[in-house]
């Protein structure tokens, strides 16, 4: 019989204060008693939501396949009349964190280093993701080479920005959005591509 008590906080909870301690310092500070002490509860209550240590690892992991790989691969497949707008659709993935999780991509990635299962869950959603990101520039009329150079091209950049940690004004960074497109697409977005992206992302 589990004489445990019933949970004072939900799972979200647990998995919330991991996320934190994994962006802020790495996955050797997310250690049971650490988040207990951070929730202000006894580590009992974690064992009503998570078997042990590695399930709560497993369970940030599944987030960041969700949502990273998940809501990317959906953007790419978004409709669109224009390779601008399908870029557009991706590009909100950067500008909006219900869409994908930056800290959480870094934190997954330097985590990755140091664990062989992860780097191969992670190189298998790098693979989908460049897969996804190809097949959008296929659709819209670009050769094979072509679409997966492209492709690559914007996944490398991406990471880059992320593993730098840039930090830059969001509306200075919007604007430059158009911009972008024309880099990775080789051609300049319409005028009411540009307007359609802008509105969703301002005021």
């Amino acid at each position: 019989m589990n004489t445990m008590q019933k949970p004072k906080i939900p799972e979200t909870a647990w998995l919330d204060a991991a996320y934190q301690l994994l962006t802020e310092n790495g996955v050797e500070a997310v250690k049971v008693m650490p988040l207990a002490k951070k929730l202000g509860v006894s580590r009992t209550g974690f064992y009503w939501h998570f078997r042990d240590r590695d399930a709560l690892l497993e369970a940030m992991i599944h987030r960041w396949e969700e949502k990273n790989t998940g809501n990317l691969v959906a953007r790419s497949t978004a409709y669109s009349e224009s390779i601008g707008e399908a870029v557009f659709n991706l590009f909100d993935c950067w500008l909006d964190n219900d869409l994908f999780d930056a800290p959480l991509e870094l934190a997954i990635r330097n985590w990755a280093r140091n664990e062989t299962e992860l780097q191969e869950r992670l190189d298998a959603a790098d693979i989908e993701r460049c897969r996804a990101l190809t097949e959008m520039f296929s659709r819209h009329g670009y050769d094979p080479a072509q679409a997966h150079a492209r492709a690559m091209t914007m996944i490398y950049t991406q990471i880059g920005y992320f593993s730098m940690e840039v930090i830059e004004d969001p509306d200075a960074r919007l604007r430059r959005m158009p911009d972008y497109v024309e880099v990775f697409t080789g051609s300049r977005p319409s005028e009411s591509d540009i307007r359609r992206f802008f509105a969703r992302h301002t005021g």
